[in-house]
């Protein structure tokens, strides 16, 4: 599923440069971006819970997390700054934020919370998996992981409700009411002392970091995206339903149970959306159309998940995170060298396929799956001597 998602989301971004007519046509009546990115919040939700409550160490799940996102992260954001240097590519302007701050604000990866502008357009939705990771561990702390269905139903609700009051919040509203220097600090400082405090051996600092990690996330999600608030709250109950399904699974939860919140969440986003409206740049119906064949992509999915997937599908899920991650930058270099094209050429975006494809395939078997291998050794627990 993450290597389908992955696909869906290059092509979205790649038809800006291949295939802007096509584009323009199919985006009003489905939205190729959010079927993506939807489709991979699903499988983080069923997948990030699963790692921590297995591991059963908060400590091993953020060193596992660490050596899984980071390296692939910092390769590709220093490749990308490089190519500004030798002015190849063009770094997005960050106005008068120190480059301290925005340094500060990537390195969290919360960025995209802290009002501060995306180095790569993608690296948003990375904000809330760290959300969604704080808010994992905070719940596993207090001991209401089991909640997650529950979580998903709450989220899904404030969601129409938020839409329903009409309340509107202007993009990130938290830095321009507090200062985005002062709020990137705050997180920054409470984000390294909430991950030590949630992997202390104190019960007490266990819960301390819990809350102090998961109650900033959720204020950042909901107050301080450049998202609207109801598709924040959406994007959220999304991965928690991913979690409840993951539960129905293991016998944590019934299907009834799964099931139900499935169609809560389903029905409180579609109905948030469409009281939303369309706007400049959203249009309800290709928002909805999108939303629900992600949930359908990912209801087959389990329906064959004891069938047989084959080698290229589960290669490409493999190398997903890659995918997502290299091709901004190889589309950047593109649109600043040769430019965009004036009419669609499907040749040209199936050429980019070709080329982006086995380039990831190295970028994860010599950075990603390397820096894996430390991770898990390093999240390992010590063997007693003999």
């Amino acid at each position: 599923m993450r290597g389908i998602a992955a696909l869906v989301v290059v092509f979205d971004h790649s038809s800006y440069t291949f295939m802007a007519d096509f584009r323009r046509e199919l985006t009003p009546h489905f939205n190729t971006s959010r079927y993506g990115i939807m489709l991979f919040f699903l499988v983080s939700g069923y997948v990030i819970p699963a790692s921590l409550e297995r591991r059963g160490s908060v400590a091993a799940f953020w060193i596992g997390r660490i050596f899984r996102v980071y390296p692939l992260w910092a390769a590709v954001v220093t490749v990308f700054l490089a190519a500004g240097l030798l002015d190849i590519v063009q770094v997005p302007d960050f106005g008068r934020q120190s480059a301290a701050a925005v340094a500060a604000a990537h390195a969290t990866m919360l960025q995209e919370l802290l009002g501060t502008p995306n180095l790569l357009l993608v690296l948003w939705t990375l904000s809330y998996e760290m959300s969604f990771y704080l808010l994992v561990v905070a719940l596993f702390r207090v001991r209401l992981h089991q909640r997650s269905a529950a979580v998903a139903v709450i989220l899904a609700v404030l969601a129409v409700v938020s839409v329903t009051a009409g309340i509107v919040l202007p993009a990130s509203a938290l830095s321009g009411t507090l200062g985005t220097g002062p709020l990137i600090a705050f997180a920054s400082i409470a984000m390294v002392v909430a991950v030590c405090c949630a992997s202390a051996k104190s019960p007490v600092l266990r819960g301390v970091g819990g809350v102090l990690g998961g109650v900033p996330a959720l204020v950042l999600v909901a107050f301080n995206s450049t998202v609207p608030l109801w598709e924040s709250l959406v994007i959220l109950a999304v991965m928690f339903l991913g979690t409840a399904v993951h539960r129905a699974e293991n016998g944590q939860s019934t299907w009834r149970y799964a099931a139900g919140t499935a169609v809560t969440v389903a029905a409180c986003a579609v109905g948030s959306a469409y009281r939303y409206g369309d706007g400049d740049h959203f249009t309800r119906r290709g928002w909805i159309a999108a939303f629900l064949l992600a949930l359908l992509t990912f209801g087959t999915a389990l329906a064959a998940r004891r069938r047989h997937i084959p080698r290229p599908l589960t290669g490409l899920g493999t190398i997903s995170y890659s995918v997502y991650l290299v091709h901004p930058v190889l589309l950047a270099v593109i649109d600043s060298t040769i430019g965009r094209r004036r009419q669609d050429n499907l040749a040209l975006e199936a050429a980019f396929f070709t080329v982006l494809l086995p380039l990831c395939a190295l970028t994860h078997r010599y950075i990603e799956a390397p820096s894996q291998t430390w991770g898990r050794r390093l999240a390992r627990p010590p063997q007693p001597r003999r």
